[in-house]
């Protein structure tokens, strides 16, 4: 995943732009970069920020960088911004998204006389650079940008700057936010939209799906109108949205007390579940569980809690039995709030499902007498095709995949739709099995139809392929 910010105003904005790009961390944990134009022209600082938070990391650039424009990165994969010399002139570029098609495309970009690309990432051409080239296929920096919206398979949002102007492009379809905020001489284009309150900022306006806009400290300029169809991804609102975001006037804290409401509602209905009390897993599943103990009316407990002096992060290393490890190590039970004591836990999904087995494990080994787990979302069984959320290599490397592979064998991929449905009996073996190998005492997920009421928009302007594999 990845997070992007740029401030465009009539002094010099750098510490503006450190500041909103940092409250964009938790949107990725490897790389981070700094661009800006000023009185030297274009300047730019990337470090790597696996091993230390991007504030540490930049305060020393901070100092050095100047400049009344500027963009900004934060990301799980490629390192940017990035710098380009073309022939519509120099820029800096970073982007959000995922590129299925990326071989064809970069065969296409061979092809047309593109000799070579400078940046490589993990032992392949830089994403963000790609896009540069295919921008510099057209006559302007807007049809660029409007070529690469249409010829990119996936999800694709950027922000571009020149010595003139930032340009901010929204997925085509919507699929991860981009806002302005202003304030009396200065614009900022964010896709937290909460990252720039605190530096004077309110809100201007949310781009469309597909947009495009020119910004200068004068003023914010359509070059590409919104189109109406939207596919927004409903797996920020559950899981990678920080608490103070709204996306399309949704706020996210909010919407995680309805998911929790929602899921003590089944509960109730079911009238077979009764816990002393109700624990979120630090930290996306404690709000869902603050609305669930709020509709129940069982107390909320805090029976382990979450050691962020030296483990702040969910997901840093990338390798993944590192991570497990860590996982378990950041998580500290209090057992007087665990002995004896009937729990039901909320976790925002169950991937992999190795953490929270382990979760639950060290819950029954500090007296834990019944572990009830609610993930606040439905099974997911799509790896996602659209924004780079999970590092998995294959679907197998999802609990629930596993488990339908192991029932139907080669019919598998024929049944899916089938395990999509939580009204039929698949979808109740997948989940009884499931809650079997996690050695759960009962299971039961977020419907999606609850998911989308949680949310508050039509399905049909939300993005559910991991939970149903509709594009």
């Amino acid at each position: 995943m990845g997070g992007i910010f740029g401030v465009i105003s009539k002094r010099n904005c750098v510490l503006e732009l450190f500041y909103g790009v940092d409250y964009h961390s938790h949107l990725g944990t490897r790389r981070g970069g700094m661009a800006t134009y000023g009185p030297e022209g274009f300047n730019r600082a990337i470090h790597n920020i696996e091993n230390s938070p991007f504030r540490t990391k930049f305060e020393r650039d901070v100092q050095e960088m100047e400049g009344n424009m500027g963009i900004a990165s934060i990301s799980d994969y490629e390192p940017q911004p990035l710098l380009i010399q073309s022939h519509l002139g120099s820029f800096a570029i970073a982007t959000v998204g995922k590129i299925n098609n990326f071989e064809t495309l970069l065969r296409d970009v061979y092809d047309h006389g593109n000799t070579h690309f400078q940046e490589m990432t993990s032992g392949q051409v830089n994403a963000t650079e790609l896009v540069a080239s295919l921008i510099c296929r057209k006559d302007s920096l807007a049809e660029g940008i409007r070529y690469v919206q249409e010829s990119v398979d996936g999800s694709m949002t950027l922000l571009l700057m020149t010595k003139d102007a930032v340009y901010a492009a929204r997925d085509r379809l919507g699929r991860t936010p981009l806002v302005l905020g202003k304030k009396d001489d200065s614009y900022c284009v964010s896709f937290e939209n909460f990252a720039y309150i605190n530096l004077g900022y309110s809100d201007y306006r949310e781009l469309g799906p597909g947009e495009i806009v020119r910004i200068t400290p004068d003023g914010v300029e359509t070059l590409k109108e919104p189109q109406e169809e939207m596919r927004i991804c409903s797996f920020l609102w559950v899981y990678y949205g920080y608490p103070t975001s709204s996306y399309e006037g949704v706020n996210v804290e909010e919407m995680r007390y309805r998911c929790g409401s929602m899921l003590a509602k089944r509960d109730a209905a079911a009238e077979n579940v009764h816990p002393d009390m109700v624990a979120g897993v630090p930290d996306s599943g404690i709000a869902h569980a603050i609305g669930y103990a709020n509709e129940s009316n069982i107390p909320f407990a805090r029976p382990f809690i979450k050691y962020t002096p030296t483990w702040p992060r969910s997901f840093m290393p990338t390798n993944q039995e590192q991570r497990n490890l860590i996982a378990r190590m950041k998580l500290i039970p209090v057992k007087a709030l665990i002995e004896n004591k009937k729990l039901l836990l909320i976790d925002d999904s169950i991937v992999r499902g190795t953490q929270l087995r382990e979760t639950t494990e060290f819950l029954y080994q500090s007296g834990a007498k019944e572990v009830h787990v609610r993930p606040a979302c439905p099974p997911l069984l799509f790896g996602c095709k659209y924004l780079n959320f999970s590092r998995s290599k294959s679907e197998l490397d999802l609990i629930t995949r596993r488990v339908i592979l192991e029932k139907e064998g080669e019919n598998a991929e024929n049944t899916l739709e089938e395990y999509a449905d939580p009204s039929s009996q698949r979808y109740e073996c997948m989940c009884s099995e499931i809650c079997r190998r996690q050695n759960f005492t009962t299971l039961r997920y977020h419907r999606l139809d609850d998911l989308v009421e949680s949310i508050g928009l039509p399905k049909c302007r939300l993005c559910t392929y991991c939970f149903d594999g509709k594009e």
